[in-house]
């Protein structure tokens, strides 16, 4: 039994939460990985996977909303909530550090190598005699084939506006929440969750155009690996983001949160200041530069 009386120490009660989610994902797992060697069953049962590790969510989080709003929870929840929380992002600021280390490895190391610079003269001599350490590029030999690139000062400007903007907006709910404002708070949470969605409904715009109209693709040698891989799950976060935020302006609107007890507003509002940090890094080394 959970205990939370004041001044006590809380101990969490069983669940069945953890081992739902892990057989979801363990089946995703290992359809994504048949599914990718011909399966043809693997994309049915990935799914299915999906579908478990949503079931849990929604179960997981409805169960820790209950408790919340039941006061269940002492300054120790809190606490270890808010630590867990910074861990998270921290080891997403290592995920996207990895992909931007394999930028700038490529970029900065690897193609003015093959271009002939330092101990790479021998192999561009001898294997890629003319290749041009250029950036953005297809690789030696055209491998990538040709493509163009997505101006900066178009939709990703324009994005970068759209998420500068969203985090104002979202700062200003939280102002208005500790200032007990309900109704500010939601109309700042909606404003932040419609410049969410646009945000990615441009995104998904610009895909198309490098597929369809500019041949930038993920074959399109290292640029367009990076490219999209960076891209691609900056977009994936900004999506969650976005669905976390609905959710937050829902409770809202319901009623849910205190001055002096919003630790689920502020969690989300840190994972989307990260997202907003993390475009800036990509708009400058992806798009400008």
């Amino acid at each position: 039994m959970s205990q939370h009386a004041e001044g006590s120490y809380y101990i969490p009660h069983g669940t069945k939460w953890p081992i739902v989610g892990s057989l979801g994902m363990i089946t995703m797992l290992a359809s994504a990985a048949n599914w990718m060697n011909g399966s043809s069953t693997a994309q049915w049962t990935f799914w299915l996977g999906l579908a478990i590790i949503i079931f849990m969510m929604f179960g997981w989080f409805g169960t820790v909303i209950r408790e919340s709003e039941s006061g269940m929870y002492n300054a120790q929840v809190d606490g270890s909530f808010r630590l867990g929380m910074s861990w998270f992002i921290y080891s997403e600021v290592m995920f996207f550090a990895v992909f931007f280390g394999a930028l700038f490895y490529a970029r900065a190391l690897v193609v003015p190598w093959l271009g002939g610079e330092g101990t790479g003269a021998i192999t561009n001599e001898h294997l890629w005699q003319g290749y041009l350490s250029v950036w953005p590029t297809n690789g030696p030999a055209n491998i990538g084939g040709e493509f163009e690139t997505i101006p900066a000062f178009g939709i990703p400007f324009i994005n970068t506006l759209i998420l500068l903007t969203s985090g104002l907006t979202v700062t200003l709910a939280h102002h208005a929440l500790k200032h007990e404002n309900r109704g500010l708070l939601v109309m700042w949470l909606a404003a932040t969750v419609v410049l969410g969605f646009t945000f990615v409904w441009f995104q998904i715009g610009e895909y198309h155009e490098a597929y369809t109209e500019l041949g930038l693709t993920l074959g399109s040698g290292i640029y367009g690996a990076t490219f999209f891989m960076l891209t691609g799950f900056h977009g994936m976060h900004v999506t969650l983001g976005a669905i976390m935020l609905t959710v937050i302006m829902f409770r809202s609107i319901k009623g849910h949160f205190k001055p002096r007890n919003h630790f689920a507003f502020e969690a989300v509002a840190w994972y989307w200041h990260f997202v907003d940090v993390v475009w800036l890094g990509l708009f400058i080394f992806v798009y400008a530069l």
